[in-house]
Order: C-alpha cells, then structure tokens, then sequence
C-alpha cells in the first residue's frame, strides 16, 4: 500500500535533512521546505497526510502557518517540532490544531514513534458525517446515492462516492490527479498511466448534473476541485 507523504518545515538544514533521511529510510515520501514563507505555501497547497512543523524560523512562524491550516485545511494531522519546551507552547501548539508537540532534542527512534502514532490516530478519528448537501439535493454516502428535491435519485458506485467524497471535504481546495490516485486508488502515478479517473469524474458531473462544470470543476494542469456556489 502507497506510504503517506509528509512535509517537513524546518529551517535548520542539518536538523531537517536528518529527518528526511530517516522518514525515507523508512519508508515515508518526503517534501520539505526550508523557511516559514516555503513552509507556509507547501502547507496550503500541497498534498501531504503528516505535516512536521518547526515554530522559530524566517519569514512565517509555526504558529502562523498553523493558523492558516486551521482556518484553510481543517483536521490537518501536525506534529511540532520545538526547541521551545514551555508549557504555554505546548498548549497554544495543541489548542491550535497540532496532534503532537515533539520538543528538540529528539531521538529519530522517538519521532517516527510519534510519527505512526499520528497517522494511525487521525486515520481512527470518527468518520464524519455520512450526508453532505450538493447543489439541488443530497449526497448520501452511506447509501451510495444523490437524492435531489426535484425527486430525482441516481446511484453511485463505490469509487464515485469515495472520489465525490474526497472532493467536497478538501473545502475548495484543487486536488490534484496523484493525490487521488494515491490515496483512493492506491496507485503510483508514477508507475501507471490510466484514464479511470478521468471517466468516474465524467460519469460524477452527469449524475450532478453538471456538465457546464459549474461546481466540480477542472483546473488545468492542476487537478479538480469542487465548489458548492460554483462560481468561475
């Protein structure tokens, strides 16, 4: 099964290439980001399970850039990484969003510790809600099944609920082919090449109906994103 990818922002190079080696070796895709204004746009727009946050570098702090998540990425796993061991630290990072508060130094041993911890419990969390509201009507996951109030019903395989799913929970967020790909298909995109999902998002916007793309939209070069006003 493909391995999570996660981001690393720390501004110490040693420290930072010390933990990329380790989560590699281990096993993890790693992106990695050297300052706060790096870190700040790889953690808004990339695509990545675990997010590991130094607080004190240039440009944005940790705690700014966990803020922005807290408003644009919701639920976001983080684990911060801080010299800074004081209690009212550790308790703004955890109140702000952070899973964990790992303060330097650590051993490699201790932080992939806490690293599986991390993915196991946010992969554990209670599944949300199984309705969410689409333009017209209701998609119920439980049932596979849009329901719309002018009386119409069409169903939904698995993969079309698990990808419709996906879409609207990342909040406006575009979503690129390799994150599905990784994380629904379980596939490398690297290694494959396949319109399979081209043709579920095809098969979706008709069963929305929403062939002008008015809310599940493509984003050249990009990937998808789905919005619920449907504004260009």
């Amino acid at each position: 099964m493909h391995q999570p990818v996660i981001l690393v922002i720390e501004d110490d190079p040693a420290v930072r290439r010390g933990i990329v080696d380790v989560l590699e070796y281990a096993g993890y895709q790693v992106l990695e980001a050297a300052d706060g204004h790096a870190g700040m746009d790889a953690a808004l727009t990339a695509n990545y399970r675990l997010l590991l946050l130094d607080l004190v570098m240039p440009g944005p702090s940790g705690f700014e850039i966990l803020s922005a998540l807290k408003r644009k990425r919701p639920g976001q796993a983080v684990i911060i990484l801080s010299a800074r061991g004081e209690e009212n630290d550790r308790v703004r990072g955890l109140v702000n969003g952070a899973d964990d508060y790992v303060v330097k130094p650590f051993s490699m041993k201790e932080l992939l510790a806490r690293v599986d911890a991390v993915l196991r419990r946010t992969c554990e969390r209670a599944a949300p809600a199984d309705e969410r509201d689409i333009p017209g009507g209701t998609a119920d996951f439980k049932a596979r099944t849009l329901v719309f109030t002018d009386g119409r019903r069409e169903d939904l395989s698995e993969k079309e609920a698990q990808l419709l799913r996906y879409l609207i929970d990342a909040c406006g967020r575009v979503v690129s082919r390799d994150e599905i790909l990784r994380q629904l298909w379980n596939l490398d995109p690297a290694r494959v090449e396949t319109r399979t999902l081209d043709m579920h998002i095809m098969h979706l916007r008709k069963k929305l109906g929403d062939a002008e793309q008015r809310h599940l939209r493509t984003v050249r070069g990009s990937g998808w994103v789905y919005q619920m006003g449907g504004g260009r």
